[in-house]
């Protein structure tokens, strides 16, 4: 069958899915397509050329570079369209994005031919996607005498490819939909359980909350034509969890504008807004797309005669409402004065942290990366022609405070940023660009991080990236048809790219599902990196690590930068003593529970974590600062000890070096290069030279807080609520009970040990809470089911050398196997412990679930509605969180333990332990390292 044949037949599918034809990225497809346009009597003719013309996909696709060579031969008269005359064929080229159409328009500007030449460099003036191979062209041609390389040359100095768009309307007028009440996950705009549709534009778009909501905002654009779609999350931060590129595209999908004519479903410049602003990440995301992220506080604290808040019976402060956004309201965004106003004109809320200059750029230009792109395409022009660089983009902003002293991230920024003022100090709310050291992507986000690097005509991985991974874990559990189809095309594509991958796309080494951020948590080695990863919790515990969308892993994939203001930072320390039968998660939760009982209001939201974590390792550490996206910050760091850091590096060194005994090192020889890294930066420490990161003295912090450990007394949950009465409370983790509020009654559907919160201590505590329970009782019975998912390989390894997965074996019911894997999800689960595959599992929510309406125990993240569990017809699906052994002896026991059964339960098991940082000394440390 022809690979147009077999178009066809796809294309009939999709029309009863209600889809359109699919885009074209194959070569094959889009040459037969070709030789049918050629054929003038063809039957297909006029649909082939439809296709040609508006359904193949720009960038570095194969098929983007047959539709060039194509559109080269119409100029150059080798072929004859009538449909498609030169001035068309060059209009094509301009919205191909770079690539093989930047080739061709290289070809044809730098030709013979004065008059194509001239054309082609009009065309050539507009694009901004250009690489080093397509500016040592344009340099050479200049340098040879080349007039039109040298026009060009000017054209780009001046930065007319952004100085001569259209500037941004001085009014947008917007009808508002509220999408939800409360936090609005980014689960309800790209569901995890729809992640392998991702990279199917339209066929993912029909996830996006659901039909009912799709039909009242195609409705409300009917109603009103002239105005756009404001998505809003109404008492509660729009865009929380996951770092979703898929989500903004959904959302531009149905209310933004399209990019071009003539690339189909690619949408830019949504509007979202929340009475609590805009999650982090997801403003970054939605700043990727040009789009606009409002924060609306059309609800405040009701406050009675002195100024204090006024609480409910529930102890939670009282709000009043300034102004309605009920869906359906018409609103005005006066972007000249940056102001919210109301169909008649009047001031609601200051916007003016929408509006940043380097936001309106982001609005102008349609997307951040081609700022990013433009900018250093301009930089290599005026440094090509020798002249001075005319400001055209909003300088770098930068704020100073003499003597003042620098936080962690400060001085991490300042020491990755480039193009600022030399010798500078940069404090928060400068807005710099800086070196990227550390990149990962994941499985579920990947094909759109490949897509974005197609349409940005990327084709080779920045040498100045220290080390980058694309993983294979959040569709570890189920080797089904959707995983067989997108996992080994997107490891090709990576691993050609020049990531390391976990899938080895010629077969020679072991499918690795490692979790993500427990790899990326390896190979960073060098306490002063940024790293930048496709997942909200990408947060290490060395260096400063972000989680991104996959156009912003895409960026910093192609280019080693990623441009970001300078986040305040919230200095968070500790005091008192750890009871011996508590665990680290606990200190954990009572970080947020006390935190806010401390400022009232989550003061981490958007800020940097700095915790003072002293003498704990990074695989401990990294319980803390994965929790920490799930306490709405915008990262986290790490303060350690110099000999705690020395050992956690020599652990990831050792680590790194297994990658490479396993087979995974690139041909780049990346792995090699970060243990080279890791053993300077020991050196470093030990002979003093550079000590391990610390804030100055005089730093200055937006808020303290300091937990007290001795107010740990009981094991606490992360409870979703999901019955609160107001609804914005409910699906928080905000909402932290010690276990005794249950009262030894809350019944436990299924318990789930796994996901990055959890590292090899974790696992050994399982095993030596049944041992025990052997011991004490006879047998162990699980009165619930209990599912074990490891982190990583090498933690099975260590756990096999050491007797512990012997035990785990004993008790367990089902074990994975490599060798043939999981074709389909468990819909099921019988009383017994699962020892599943190490990766992402529950926590992700896309191939494994609870049963609906079930109560699940986890040591993971996620507490979204929908996300491990959905809800039932009679009952709604709870995700609590929890400490490792509280999880295992709740699906022992079938409900929540009492405290005298959670202390039995523990003695004598070495949990992992936490003090203060001491001047002097070292303070305990879990055994399991």
């Amino acid at each position: 069958m022809s690979h147009y044949a077999s178009y066809l037949e796809e294309i009939e599918t999709r029309k009863a899915q209600g889809l359109h034809p699919k885009p074209i990225d194959s070569a094959e497809l889009a040459a037969e397509i070709i030789a049918q346009i050629e054929d003038e009597g063809h039957e297909h003719r006029a649909d082939s050329l439809n296709f040609f013309i508006y359904n193949t996909l720009p960038g570095t696709t194969a098929a983007a570079g047959v539709k060039a060579a194509f559109l080269k031969k119409i100029i150059l008269g080798e072929a004859k369209v009538a449909e498609i005359t030169l001035e068309f064929a060059f209009e094509l080229l301009s919205h191909m994005k770079g690539g093989p159409s930047v080739e061709v328009l290289l070809d044809l500007a730098l030709g013979d031919d004065a008059d194509i030449a001239a054309q082609a460099a009009e065309v050539l003036k507009t694009q901004v996607f250009l690489y080093e191979a397509d500016t040592a062209r344009l340099k050479e041609a200049h340098e040879a005498g080349n007039a039109v390389a040298t026009d060009i040359l000017h054209s780009y100095a001046n930065a007319e490819f952004f100085t001569k768009l259209p500037d941004i309307e001085d009014e947008i007028e917007v009808v508002t939909y509220v999408a939800a009440e409360g936090d609005i996950s980014t689960d309800l705009l790209s569901p995890g359980n729809q992640a392998h549709s991702r990279s199917d534009r339209e066929l993912h778009g029909k996830c996006m909350i659901d039909e009912a909501a799709q039909k009242h905002i195609e409705e409300l654009k009917l109603q009103h034509p002239d105005k756009r779609v404001m998505l809003i999350a109404e008492k509660g931060t729009m865009g929380v969890g996951s770092s979703r590129m898929s989500g903004v595209n959904n959302v531009a999908l149905w209310t933004g504008k399209q990019a071009s004519p003539y690339v189909p479903f690619v949408n830019y410049a949504p509007v979202v807004a929340g009475t609590n602003g805009i999650s982090p990440i997801f403003l970054t995301t939605v700043g990727v797309t040009g789009g606009i992220g409002l924060d609306l506080k059309n609800w405040v604290k009701k406050v009675d005669a002195d100024g204090k808040p006024i609480l409910n019976n529930d102890g939670n402060p009282v709000l009043e409402q300034k102004y309605s956004v009920e869906t359906g309201t018409v609103l005005k965004i006066d972007t000249k004065n940056r102001k919210l106003r109301d169909a008649d004109g009047n001031e609601l809320v200051d916007i003016s942290s929408a509006f940043t200059p380097q936001k309106v750029e982001f609005m102008k230009a349609g997307s951040s990366y081609a700022i990013v792109f433009g900018k250093m395409l301009q930089s290599f022009a005026a440094e090509t022609l020798g002249v001075e660089m005319p400001e055209v983009f909003a300088p770098s902003k930068e704020v100073s405070h003499e003597g003042q002293g620098l936080t962690a991230v400060e001085k991490i920024f300042n020491a990755n940023a480039r193009g600022t003022t030399p010798g500078k100090p940069l404090h928060a709310g400068s807005d710099v660009r800086v070196k990227v050291n550390i990149v990962g992507s994941q499985d579920t986000t990947g094909l759109m991080t490949s897509q974005e690097l197609e349409a940005m005509a990327a084709t080779v991985l920045s040498p100045s990236v220290d080390g980058a991974y694309q993983s294979g874990c959040h569709t570890a559990s189920v080797w089904d048809a959707k995983a067989q189809a997108n996992t080994p095309r997107l490891m090709a594509f990576m691993n050609k790219f020049g990531l390391v991958t976990a899938r080895d796309p010629k077969g020679e080494y072991h499918a690795m599902t490692d979790v993500i951020h427990k790899v990326l948590n390896d190979i960073t080695v060098d306490d002063w990196s940024i790293i930048i990863g496709g997942d909200s919790h990408t947060r290490m515990s060395k260096g400063v690590a972000f989680g991104a969308d996959s156009g912003t892993v895409a960026l910093a994939l192609a280019t080693g930068e990623a441009a970001m203001p300078i986040p305040e930072s919230v200095k968070v320390t500790f005091k008192g003593e750890m009871a011996d039968h508590m665990d680290f998660r606990d200190v954990v939760h009572a970080t947020q529970q006390q935190m806010l009982k401390q400022c009232g209001d989550n003061v981490f939201q958007g800020r940097i974590i700095e915790v003072h974590i002293g003498t704990l390792l990074a695989d401990q550490a990294f319980t803390f600062t994965d929790w920490t996206a799930e306490m709405k910050a915008k990262a986290s760091i790490c303060i350690s000890e110099d000999e705690t850091l020395i050992e956690s590096l020599e652990i990831a060194r050792d680590r790194i070096q297994i990658m490479i005994d396993k087979g995974m090192e690139h041909e780049n020889g990346m792995l090699a290069k970060l243990i080279g890294i890791a053993e300077r930066r020991i050196e470093e420490i030990r002979s003093g030279t550079k000590p391990a990161l610390k804030p100055d003295d005089n730093a200055k912090y937006y808020a303290e807080v300091v937990v007290d450990l001795d107010a740990i007394v009981e094991p606490m949950i992360a409870d979703p609520d999901v019955y609160n009465a107001d609804v914005s409370k409910r699906y928080t983790h905000d909402t932290i009970r010690p276990i005794s509020y249950y009262g030894a009654e809350k019944k436990v559907d299924l318990g789930f040990v796994g996901s990055c919160m959890v590292h090899k201590g974790d696992v050994k505590i399982v095993a030596h809470m049944l041992k025990n329970l052997e011991e004490e009782t006879g047998k162990v019975e699980f009165k619930a089911p209990l599912v074990l998912s490891a982190p990583t390989y090498n933690i099975i390894d260590e756990l096999k050398e050491e007797g512990d997965w012997e035990i785990l074996q004993k008790y367990s019911g089902f074990e994975f196997d490599d060798l043939s894997p999981k074709a389909t999800a468990r819909t099921e689960y019988e009383n017994i412990l699962y020892l599943e595959r190490p990766g992402c599992n529950l926590c992700m929510g896309n191939q494994e679930k609870a049963a609906k309406g079930d109560t699940v125990l986890a040591t993971s993240t996620r507490l979204f509605q929908g996300r491990v569990v959905a809800d039932a017809e009679d009952k709604k699906g709870e995700s609590l969180l929890a400490s490792t052994p509280v999880v295992v002896l709740s699906a022992i026991l079938g409900r929540t333990p009492t405290l005298d059964e959670y202390k039995n339960a523990v003695k004598g098991i070495n949990l992992t332990k936490f003090a203060p940082p001491q001047n002097v000394g070292q303070m305990g440390l879990s055994v399991h390292f």
